[in-house]
């Protein structure tokens, strides 16, 4: 029902988001039917599809033309789709959006090639540009991306780590790719340089808050709406907001330890969900977002006047309150 609702946000994009849905199709394609398999999975669950609609809005502003804008906005959303693929082998997940991850319906090995064939194919779709800026800027978030991984598998379960570890985590792991989702949109269609960076900065604090707000509607959230057990980050060892405000409640701690050695009981896992869902943590953390919302709001209102403006204010808003 949230997706459906976010779609109609921007469904008046709907023909332009379809030409990208078949380009995903095409550019995953592989000779290997087993890779080919693989590949597609994860893009037949479906998505927000936020990092195209979000390449789409910001190339608004500049001379739009799908034919160059998706060849941006295709390359961004298969970064995203590998690093899902990726990171359900290192959190070890069997769920994601409801389905058998890649690795769980093959294994580890298939899912890290898919994951790699997938980043391979970004890379050979967006040769199609030719400004040496796209590329420097997907090359640096590329690396970025990369960084965020590591430092994610240094920092699980790590009791001793700070806020400012976690905005460091979330920066890499979510909001580079939405700033430069804007960031490139608006370059490719040739906008000037003050508006790109608006939209640059916008893309960066609402991926901040949209993480945010990820974190927080893995505890508040429902099994069924999340498509995999509630508190799954903290079973996996990522330390998420909510979390780190109460790391020192002591069946917090506890819960920490017996995760990280694999021993925590169905009963547990509902005691600490309990624990986080009445603590002032999660309306501590909504706060936290909302400071975000507020800030790439902020940057919405420097843009020119734009049919595009009410759009991005309008999904920024609802990125910061969705319910899951």
């Amino acid at each position: 029902m949230e997706k459906m609702k976010l779609k109609l946000l921007y469904s008046d994009l709907k023909a332009d988001i379809d030409i990208i849905e078949k380009e995903l199709e095409i550019a995953l394609n592989s000779s290997s039917q087993l890779i080919n398999d693989a590949s597609l999975h994860l893009l037949q669950a479906g998505g927000k599809r936020i990092r195209p609609v979000f390449v789409l809005i910001s190339a608004k502003f500049g001379q739009y033309n799908i034919d160059q804008v998706k060849n941006i906005a295709v390359p961004l959303e298969l970064i995203h789709s590998a690093s899902l693929v990726h990171d359900d082998v290192i959190d070890d997940s069997d769920l994601r959006r409801g389905r058998h991850t890649v690795k769980a319906q093959w294994n580890n090995r298939v899912a890290m090639y898919t994951g790699d064939f997938i980043f391979a194919r970004a890379l050979e779709y967006v040769t199609s540009i030719e400004n040496p800026r796209v590329h420097q800027i997907l090359a640096k978030t590329m690396v970025e991306i990369c960084n965020g991984e590591v430092i994610q598998i240094e920092d699980k379960f790590r009791s001793n780590q700070n806020i400012k570890d976690y905005f460091r985590r979330i920066k890499r792991k979510t909001a580079l790719l939405i700033e430069s989702s804007c960031e490139l949109g608006a370059v490719v269609s040739g906008l000037d340089n003050k508006n790109v960076r608006h939209l640059k900065q916008f893309g960066y604090f609402v991926g901040m808050s949209y993480q945010i707000v990820d974190d927080i509607l893995d505890f508040t959230a429902t099994d069924k709406e999340l498509g995999k057990p509630a508190g799954s980050d903290l079973l996996q060892g990522n330390i998420t907001l909510p979390i780190l405000l109460l790391k020192d409640h002591p069946t917090i701690s506890r819960f920490i330890e017996l995760a990280a050695n694999g021993e925590v009981t169905e009963q547990q896992r509902l005691e600490m969900l309990s624990i986080v869902r009445k603590s002032d943590a999660i309306k501590q953390s909504i706060n936290v977002s909302n400071h975000y919302l507020r800030k790439a709001l902020k940057e919405v209102d420097a843009l020119p006047n734009h049919p595009m403006k009410k759009k991005l204010r309008d999904i920024a808003l609802f990125i910061g309150k969705r319910k899951f």
